[in-house]
């Protein structure tokens, strides 16, 4: 599946409060839905020695597929599609690498 397609059909399941203009609710919901990843993984980390077990795996992949989600209902409350946010950052990352700064702190380094 492509961007394009993922972002038109995820806006299919969109239910929200004012959906077509409201930035807020995806933001809030891509930051609740980052938290849940992050505390999968520290579990990990504190229960399992660092050891990402096939059922960790699976439950990540759902967690993940909601950031996702938030992350397409942002993109299109800001009327930007996928595909460009995508491209844009590869092409960031490899700016960045070309200038050897892809370490350090600063969007616009």
């Amino acid at each position: 599946m492509d961007f394009q397609t993922y972002q038109r059909r995820s806006r299919e399941t969109a239910r929200y409060p004012d959906a077509g203009d409201n930035p807020i609710y995806p933001t809030l919901g891509l930051c609740g839905e980052a938290g849940e990843v992050a505390d999968k993984v520290k579990k990990v980390l504190r229960d399992r020695g660092g050891q990402f077990s096939p059922e960790v795996r699976d439950d990540l992949l759902l967690e993940l597929g909601d950031v996702l989600w938030y992350v397409a209902q942002l993109a299109t409350e800001l009327g930007l599609d996928l595909e460009t946010v995508a491209s844009a950052n590869l092409a960031k990352l490899a700016s960045r690498a070309d200038r050897n700064v892809i370490g350090g702190s600063g969007d616009r380094r």
